[in-house]
């Protein structure tokens, strides 16, 4: 397998400290950029954001966590092949059907029951459209004839990911999804979701590439606080919030290697706060976990 350590960067940065993270990357050797989508969170919306990071460096590839529910999938279609066009290749997509508390889920514009549905909906219909095919669709969440899209992503085909960790989540990505990237949870429960994935995906008739499956990695420089542990309780799927994020880069890299024996091998590390120096902070990362990348 060949491991890849890509770098989230959570909240909002000025755009000449994105700019240096950005090269911090590419010149310690690390694999990518993420960012994510929270519609009501102060971060950048991450496709704009990456169009930025492509047009300053053209080597990084340019990782996102967004939404697809809430959104026109023929915009949505257009964006994501115009980024990877424009980049040559380089967009990384995990689709997320977003937050279940407000302000986010009324933000998001779409009931949180039925975001899973426009999942099975407008994905199929993504890979129709990146394809070059003339696409005709009369569904709930799309409802179109003769649509082509221009330009085409440079991927061909362009990857789309899926993360979670309830059953209907694994079924839908063995089903739909070239990849999964979960998060918060431990090598063992990330195994046993890999094998119901690869499970429904052969129902399917289908299967997902073993280089495919990676992990969302949150760590701390210090022990979690109170307040922190509580903000992670609601998504850390019954467990103690300080189980599941190393603390200190050697625990960093301890957890990243228990993930990689059990078949895992693409990662998004992310510091749960904010460093005072983006750049110390990304030569320790790629000091303690960089040779992992094979």
């Amino acid at each position: 397998m060949k491991v890849r350590i890509g770098i989230g960067t959570g909240g909002a940065l000025p755009a000449e400290e994105l700019a240096a993270v950005v090269d911090a990357i590419d010149e310690l050797g690390l694999d990518s950029l993420w960012l994510s989508e929270v519609l009501t969170a102060p971060v950048p919306d991450p496709l704009v954001a990456l169009a930025f990071a492509a047009a300053h460096n053209p080597r990084v590839k340019l990782g996102t966590t967004m939404l697809l529910p809430g959104r026109n999938p023929v915009r949505l279609a257009k964006e994501c092949a115009t980024l990877d066009a424009l980049s040559k290749g380089r967009l990384l997509i995990t689709f997320v059907p977003g937050l279940g508390r407000d302000p986010e889920r009324a933000a998001i514009g779409l009931p949180t029951g039925r975001r899973n549905a426009a999942i099975d909906e407008v994905l199929p219909l993504l890979r129709r459209l990146w394809s070059g095919e003339t696409v005709s669709h009369h569904g709930e969440f799309a409802d179109f004839d003769g649509v082509a899209l221009s330009p085409l992503p440079h991927q061909q085909p362009l990857e789309a990911w899926l993360g979670g960790m309830v059953p209907a989540a694994l079924e839908r990505c063995g089903r739909l999804a070239d990849g999964w990237l979960p998060s918060l949870c431990t090598p063992e429960e990330a195994a046993k979701g890999k094998a119901v994935i690869d499970d429904a995906a052969a129902r399917a008739g289908r299967s997902i590439s073993n280089e495919h499956f990676g992990i969302s990695l949150g760590y701390a420089r210090q022990p979690l606080s109170d307040d922190a542990a509580m903000a992670i309780a609601s998504r850390a799927h019954g467990h103690d919030p300080r189980e599941l994020v190393p603390v200190g880069f050697s625990e960093l890299r301890r957890a990243i290697g228990r993930f990689v024996d059990v078949g895992f091998s693409k990662f998004v590390v992310r510091p749960l706060a904010p460093p005072a120096d983006w750049r110390a902070e990304l030569e320790e990362v790629a000091a303690a976990v960089g040779d992992l990348q094979t």
